[in-house]
């Protein structure tokens, strides 16, 4: 009877704790997509109250300083939590099932802080006066943004912030092998997502110092990653993926890849 008992307890604690796990999950990603949309008006400089022109204005060295901090810790939460070696080590800390909804949210928050204590740079450096062609340069910068999204569905957006692995767990199913598949723009691009940030970082009718320094830091950062992303995705899928590497151009459609 007393083993029945514990087990029927152990059974119930393993329920609650997949409720636990996908409740969290759920919590992650709506924290993921409210810093996701802000980030755009941030970035856009349209409709949210912090902006990345607007905000108290501090000396250029203040500004220069917090703001390349801000951008490392972006960095480097991103690039290191990503790499199969700290993953390793961190699913011994956090259950496999909730390890990408960790990522997510950790990855949120950097942003959110990154947002939060931005410094504007507000010296201009280039303005579109013709306000039709700026109207066009903005609607680009929104084609990247668009780009970004659907690049997430593309590639199953659920899996990629967790959703997917918490859900799976929920119902008793294990997560499916990795499959090296490459839809619509992965024909033409190796990395969509991060070329769609490119072009909304820096399709700007007014860029300040500010908003150069975040589209020039972003996108080092981009290559710089790019090239450790490639190193793992090469570990997993060996020379299927260097075959794609050759024949697919990194970021600029239909340009040879080196």
């Amino acid at each position: 009877m007393t083993q029945i008992h514990t087990l029927d307890t152990r059974g119930r604690s393993n329920v609650i704790g997949r409720i636990a796990a996908f409740l969290y999950g759920i919590a992650a990603y709506v924290v993921f997509l409210v810093t996701f949309l802000y980030a755009i008006g941030f970035v856009e400089d349209l409709v949210v109250p912090k902006t990345i022109d607007g905000g108290t204005e501090a000396t250029t060295m203040q500004a220069l300083i917090v703001n390349l901090v801000l951008m490392s810790i972006f960095a480097i939460q991103h690039s290191v939590m990503a790499r199969p070696q700290f993953k390793q080590w961190w699913t011994k800390l956090v259950p496999p099932s909730v390890e990408r909804t960790t990522y997510v949210l950790l990855a949120s928050l950097a942003l959110a802080l990154l947002i939060w204590q931005w410094r504007p740079m507000s010296t201009v450096v280039w303005q579109i006066a013709d306000p039709h062609i700026a109207m066009v340069v903005t609607g680009l910068s929104f084609v990247g943004w668009l780009i970004v999204l659907t690049s997430t569905f593309l590639i199953n957006h659920f899996e990629l912030f967790g959703l997917h692995q918490v859900a799976n767990n929920l119902t008793g199913r294990s997560m499916a092998a990795p499959r090296f598949r490459t839809p619509l723009y992965y024909h033409f691009v190796r990395h969509p997502i991060y070329l769609g940030f490119i072009i909304a970082f820096w399709a700007a009718p007014t860029m300040t110092a500010g908003h150069l320094l975040f589209a020039a830091v972003t996108t080092a950062y981009i290559i710089v990653g790019i090239q450790l992303e490639e190193r793992d995705l090469i570990e997993i899928f060996g020379d299927q993926y260097r075959s794609y590497k050759r024949r697919v151009a990194m970021l600029v459609p239909w340009r040879r890849s080196p």
